[in-house]
């Protein structure tokens, strides 16, 4: 046993820990619990916890349904928002087969796939994400419109107000959790909420994503509303992205830094957002994966529907960060399309692997973006080479089935099953009759 192993056993024994929750994600990112007592964890740690993979999105076909989940210790932390005494504690997990080979549906071994491959270049990647949400009343029922708890705006303070309370509470909820928070904030549309997270290797960005979700809906409702996630709530409003800087160091150093150069940006760096922007369009749908994810990036509010990028330039899909002085290892890139109800494990690691098949292809960086692309018409648009994202979860699929980057990124099970998925959701959304075309045409044709 080694000695995070023994760490967290005699944590559980010194904290009167009483149950251990071990988490992992289904393909499309929903957190998934099964509780077990104390006294089932070293066994957990060498052999793994058997259930049903079948009964999950994604994680296995019939003949192969048996799986386990190991635990990794390094994830312990006790949940604070379940009282003090008796406590219960999590772990997240590593999903293998009973044969010890890891699920190749497991979107935490995608990520660790990828991040692999990146450590064999020399590279480590690290990303930090703003994560935006909407905090909205109780008492929602289907057919009524969601209304949010106030009606401020971006940066707002406001006595005693819900936001507030709320932020101060989720962040030291958060902080309990080893979880280390930069900023926090009132954004743009009315009941719109954003906390930055502090940038780390991205498997403990993605696995502190999914911690901050839990974090936050039970933070809601302890305070009698609710958190959500959902892309583009409102149609005259912004909706919520998760705007997320990455960078690849080599050892201590960024490889995206070159001082003197223009943006002190590396032929790395500048390498790696071509990457992103030639296969934008096929990552898309990982990034991007509800239908109404494509009302948020083609319903204005700076989120970016082309692949361009840009220094200042916040229609962009990709922005490269104003520099600070003396400090190199700040130089960044930050994607703009991502959206705060992704899989953070996949979308980190289809990010990844576009950025380094720009290193590893050699990819030249198109001419940087300075207007406002959203004001241009679809014809100067088209004169300049700017290329739309998807427009749709449709085109967005479409595009994802072409994808050999994505196809190897993901593997073929978790590929096939993201699509077939995908699809069935594109046809139950085509198949309803909305309040739009009711209130349109019921009485007028």
């Amino acid at each position: 046993m080694d000695r995070q192993q023994e760490f967290v056993l005699r944590t559980i024994e010194e904290r009167d820990i009483r149950f251990v929750r071990l988490w992992f994600t289904d393909v499309l990112g929903t957190l998934k619990s099964v509780a077990i007592a104390p006294a089932e964890l070293e066994g957990a740690f060498a052999e793994g916890i058997g259930f049903d993979g079948s009964v999950i999105e994604g994680f296995a076909r019939v003949y192969e349904a048996d799986m386990l989940a190991k635990p990794d210790p390094s994830t312990f932390q006790v949940l604070p928002w379940r009282g003090e005494s008796p406590g219960t504690a999590r772990m997240f997990c590593d999903l293998t087969l009973p044969d010890g080979t890891p699920s190749m549906a497991d979107p935490r071994h995608v990520l660790q796939r990828a991040l692999t491959k990146a450590s064999d270049q020399g590279f480590t990647f690290y990303t930090h994400p703003e994560i935006e949400f909407f905090l909205l009343k109780q008492g929602w029922e289907p057919g009524r419109r969601p209304e949010p708890i106030d009606q401020s705006g971006y940066f707002d303070h406001v006595a005693h107000g819900n936001s507030h309370d709320f932020r101060r509470a989720a962040i030291s909820m958060l902080e309990t959790m080893g979880i280390s928070v930069e900023f926090s904030h009132h954004e743009g549309a009315p009941g719109q909420n954003e906390i930055d997270l502090r940038y780390a290797d991205a498997l403990s960005t993605a696995d502190n994503i999914m911690t901050f979700r839990a974090v936050i809906k039970e933070v809601a409702l302890e305070q009698g509303i609710v958190a959500s996630f959902m892309p583009k709530p409102f149609a005259e409003h912004p909706g919520s992205g998760m705007h997320t800087h990455l960078s690849l160091f080599e050892g201590d150093t960024n490889a995206f830094h070159e001082p003197g150069a223009p943006y002190q940006l590396s032929r790395t760096g500048r390498q790696f957002i071509a990457g992103l922007l030639r296969h934008g369009a096929e990552i898309t749908a990982v990034t991007n994966q509800w239908v109404n994810s494509y009302k948020r990036l083609w319903g204005g509010g700076e989120a970016p529907a082309h692949l361009t990028w840009g220094h200042n330039n916040r229609s962009a899909l990709v922005r490269v960060p104003m520099y600070k002085p003396s400090k190199g290892n700040s130089t960044r890139v930050e994607v703009r399309s991502i959206d705060s109800a992704c899989n953070p494990y996949l979308a980190f690691a289809v990010l990844l692997s576009a950025g380094l098949k720009g290193i590893e292809e050699g990819y030249e960086l198109p001419p940087e973006t300075e207007d406002d692309v959203w004001s241009l018409t679809d014809a100067e648009r088209r004169a300049m080479g700017i290329k739309p994202l998807p427009a749709s979860l449709s085109d967005a699929i479409t595009v994802m089935e072409g994808s050999e980057l994505v196809a190897e990124t993901l593997g073929e099970h978790t590929f096939e099953f993201f699509l077939r998925n995908k699809r069935a959701e594109w046809n139950d959304y085509r198949n309803q009759v909305s309040a739009f075309e009711l209130d349109r045409y019921l009485l007028r044709l």
